[in-house]
């Protein structure tokens, strides 16, 4: 085992300063009083409540975790979808150019994406809002959703679902009661991913969006242009706060089934 220096030490404490030092100011600062952000005036709640009357982003954070849900749900089933036939597919006639168009957005630059998008809708006369938001966030979510469910369909042990076939079940049925459930896991984290990608997009977004919907990310954009306001670092600590709150639970419910995974075996193995 490699030896615990100070060297080692030293970065990683620099490291993670780096990282959260600027968050920890911001949170600190989303409690002053005064309206200049650099300016310490005492401890007060004051923007937090001015926050939640502020309609402008009560109204950018619905439409967000509109769009976000809504893009995420049909990123999944269309992910899904091209997961099962890349690797379930086999050699069919333009299988190559099929997984370029899947992968694609992976490497291809936002902005040439919202570019492309804001020129088809002209193109087809599509009004640009939350619509144009959805197919804009679906467009590039879903490959991200194919690549971690193609990940495990890779894994998956065919040999349970041939089972199933065997025992009279038809290849849909198949699917839903044996395929589908294995893969959840993977399903549901590529929901997560296509979830939190559309809550953080800001590039695609302002390609697509119009005057009748804007995202929390292109309000806080624009505000943070005009001079950062405590309003903005209230909203910034309470996003924090829910990131945080939902790690420790994930980490919590992750450590809590390896628990009860080794309790199983040996009560397997004490049983045997």
């Amino acid at each position: 085992m490699r030896r615990f220096t100070w060297f080692n030490a030293t970065s990683l404490s620099l490291g993670f300063a780096f990282l959260y030092i600027p968050m920890i100011i911001l949170i600190v600062y989303s409690f002053n009083s005064s309206r200049l952000v650099t300016v310490w005036a005492g401890f007060s709640t004051r923007w937090y409540g001015e926050l939640i009357q502020n309609e402008a982003f009560l109204d950018a954070a619905w439409v967000t975790l509109r769009v976000a849900f809504v893009s995420s749900c049909i990123a999944t089933v269309l992910g899904t979808m091209a997961a099962y036939v890349l690797v379930r597919g086999g050699r069919f006639m333009g299988r190559t150019l099929f997984s370029g168009m899947i992968y694609a957005p992976l490497v291809m630059p936002e902005v040439i994406t919202g570019l492309s998008l804001l020129l088809l809708f002209i193109s087809i006369g599509l009004d640009r809002g939350v619509f144009t938001i959805i197919l804009a966030h679906t467009t590039f979510s879903m490959c991200y959703v194919s690549v971690v469910v193609s990940s495990r369909l890779v894994s998956f042990d065919r040999s349970v679902e041939e089972a199933a076939l065997d025992l009279g079940c038809t290849p849909f049925d198949a699917f839903k009661s044996v395929t589908l459930p294995i893969i959840a896991p993977a399903v549901i984290s590529g929901w997560l991913l296509a979830f939190t990608l559309s809550l953080d997009d800001l590039v695609i977004a302002s390609f697509t969006a119009g005057p009748s919907a804007t995202t929390l990310p292109i309000k806080i954009f624009s505000s943070v242009r005009l001079g950062v306001s405590p309003e903005i670092n209230a909203l910034s600590t309470i996003l924090i706060s829910l990131v945080t709150i939902g790690v420790v639970t994930a980490s919590l419910v992750s450590k809590r089934r390896i628990v009860q995974a080794r309790r199983d075996e040996q009560m397997a193995e004490q049983t045997a």
